[in-house]
């Protein structure tokens, strides 16, 4: 899962950011809506958690315009998940109206913003079965628990998030790319080796005989 911060309280926004990737989400922040709709531009978040009262662009014209640019280009949408100081009914319907998914009032308990941006999360992706199976690979995302040929696996966070993503491409090639965005956020060097080196411990805790094929020049296949 991948989440855009978008809030101008700096401590606000990296304890949030902090706390969502202890939950084993990629997540970037950005402080102000200019640089979050050149982000969302080319980046293809799941949630964008979108802090209504910015300076310089309002949240309200942030959203709008991510609901919009979402519109025009066919990109899958991201789910919008508002935040806010003023916490009346009036306040909230205005921000579903203008296309928030849903709406979240300041002081919040930050195990119902991860419970919002999971449930956001479910209505993002296409419909898939609740557990992931293939070659006696067993995933199931909610437990996050992985099994081969009833052997439970102990992965780290990223391993699990590679394995997943495999699982979900049924077959197609994902190309490293793609891993890169899904597992890891933009603090990460697009020219590291990490991927790699994720694969090889990956390949190794799943055993033989071996089912990630590596195929050149474009990615991984299981």
């Amino acid at each position: 899962m991948r989440v855009l911060i978008v809030e101008d309280e700096r401590l606000l926004a990296d304890t949030i950011a902090d706390g969502l990737r202890e939950e084993a989400m990629a997540v970037d922040v950005v402080y102000d809506g200019d640089v979050a709709l050149e982000r969302a531009s080319y980046i293809e978040y799941d949630v964008i958690v979108l802090d209504r009262d910015l300076p310089t662009v309002h949240g309200d014209d942030v959203c709008r315009e991510l609901v919009a640019g979402q519109s025009a280009d066919g990109r899958a949408a991201g789910r919008i998940l508002m935040l806010t100081a003023a916490g009346d009914v009036e306040e909230r319907v205005d921000g579903l109206l203008m296309g928030a998914d849903d709406y979240l009032p300041k002081p919040f308990v930050f195990s119902e913003l991860v419970a919002r941006v999971r449930a956001l999360s479910r209505r993002s992706l296409p419909p898939v079965p609740p557990v992931l199976e293939k070659a006696g690979i067993r995933l199931d995302p909610y437990r996050h628990t992985v099994e081969r040929d009833g052997r439970e696996l102990k992965l780290t966070k990223k391993e699990f998030t590679v394995l997943e993503e495999l699982l979900r491409a049924g077959g197609g090639v994902v190309s490293a790319e793609r891993l890169l965005d899904r597992a890891w956020d933009e603090n990460i060097d697009p020219f590291s080796n990490i991927v790699r080196v994720t694969m090889a411990t990956l390949r190794k805790k799943l055993g033989e005989p071996a089912v990630i094929e590596t195929v050149t020049g474009s990615g991984y296949r299981l």
